[in-house]
């Protein structure tokens, strides 16, 4: 059995720049695992720009983001595997993988970080009446097929779901000579970045259609039309509202799911909200020694924001590694009201804090002139105006050590939504 003080599950962007922290903060045995036969992770299908305004301060697309962090991870002669699966991850912090070279193998680490992903749901497909022809995809799929395998999924197009994917594979599908007749979104709002609703529907006049859904799937061998109905608030469809479109593709983006059947077998608390770990400041889960960054953890909206959330990460497991179990220390629950769906991290430990800590989080509906506050304990700490905050956009609030240390008896942080 191998051992390595740190084992990084995921050769993505979350992956690559923890790896990269860890090693720049003292940490030199490190080794990534990663299923597919190249790092990068999704990013390498996502030929789109709009990466990178945040870390690089330019427009960069997914591969050329990607690069940037495998150059990095190659100059420090950071350890990877390639095409290897992970099987098993025990609480104990042992590794259980298999790939054609090893056979099934064991590593033990001292520390592990979960940078797994996320996966697509593929619950809209499910509830629909109908047929299931050849023709129906999700949207990261079709995004594959067209970007690297070089197939063309199909020439008339509906797409159901507003998520992000959905949004730019609705214009890629038209770049690429296809007609996409409608984006159907089951909610009152769409899933996605405001930017992709301009960029990828309005600029190509392609029409989005919130509180709809897809309630027929026409066609035995291949699908030839399917019926979209308007829901009303208890979200089931109201007769005399269908519209017919003839199509012979159907992409279905109906979200993202952190990836996270290894979590639950190593025994990490996932949250019933993001279905991701639940952790503390340090990123680190219930068990001791394993971290979690990245999309595994909840959904992000720009891959800026892994990179950063996964350098946290590889800094705070490095120092996990060097100084071994954190103290039985004082945390305190951040407590989400208001329309805040969730927070990561959920607990906070204020004498283990830096100067300042990122807490990132997403709301449950439309909010518009309204205030972000925090309070420890019940005293008001501060109030940020929004003008709009939607789902489909992360949000965030930051906590300074200073006001922290500040509250003598600190039993509990709330972050609310509140009138501005």
């Amino acid at each position: 059995m191998k051992n390595y003080d740190l084992v990084i599950v995921g050769g993505g962007p979350a992956g690559l720049a923890a790896a990269i922290s860890a090693k720049d903060n003292g940490i030199d045995s490190i080794l990534i695992i990663e299923r597919d036969k190249e790092l990068g992770g999704i990013l390498n299908q996502c030929i789109h720009n709009g990466f990178g305004l945040h870390t690089f301060k330019e427009e960069l697309t997914g591969p050329e983001y990607a690069a940037r962090f495998i150059d990095q991870v190659l100059e420090r002669k950071i350890e990877y595997k390639l095409q290897t699966m992970v099987m098993d991850i025990s609480d104990t912090k042992k590794i259980t993988a298999l790939n054609h070279e090893d056979g099934m193998f064991e590593i033990k680490a001292k520390a592990v970080i979960l940078a797994m992903g996320c996966r697509e749901r593929s619950r809209g497909a499910l509830n629909i009446p109908g047929y299931r022809p050849a023709g129906i995809y999700s949207a990261g799929t079709a995004q594959r097929l067209v970007n690297i395998e070089g197939y063309m999924p199909g020439k008339e197009v509906v797409i159901l779901g507003s998520g992000d994917i959905g949004l730019i594979m609705a214009r890629r599908m038209t770049l690429e000579g296809a007609k996409v007749k409608v984006v159907a979104e089951l909610m009152p709002y769409s899933g996605g970045l405001k930017r992709n609703i301009v960029q990828c529907l309005n600029d190509f006049n392609i029409p989005l259609k919130l509180s709809h859904t897809v309630v027929d799937i026409e066609g035995k061998e291949r699908i030839k039309a399917v019926t979209i109905a308007k829901v009303g608030p208890d979200r089931k469809p109201i007769p005399g509202t269908e519209e017919r479109y003839e199509c012979d593709t159907l992409l279905l983006s109906c979200g993202l799911l952190p990836e996270n059947e290894l979590s639950r077998s190593a025994g990490v608390q996932l949250s019933p909200v993001t279905s991701g770990p639940i952790v503390n400041d340090s990123l680190e889960t219930n068990i001791d020694g394993i971290f979690a960054c990245g999309n595994v953890l909840h959904v992000h909206d720009l891959v800026d924001y892994v990179s950063q959330e996964a350098a946290v990460a590889g800094k705070n497991a490095a120092r996990y590694i060097k100084s071994g179990k954190n103290p039985d220390v004082k945390a305190v629950e951040i407590i989400p009201e208001g329309g805040i769906r969730y927070t990561v991290p959920k607990y906070v430990r204020p004498s283990e804090l830096d100067d300042k800590l990122t807490v990132r989080f997403r709301v449950g509906a439309v909010y518009k002139n309204c205030c972000i506050a925090t309070y420890f304990n019940d005293t008001l700490i501060s109030r940020r105006k929004r003008p709009v905050m939607a789902p489909g956009e992360m949000e965030q609030a930051v906590l300074d050590k200073t006001e922290l240390d500040k509250i003598t008896d600190l039993q509990k942080i709330t972050i609310r939504i509140e009138e501005a």
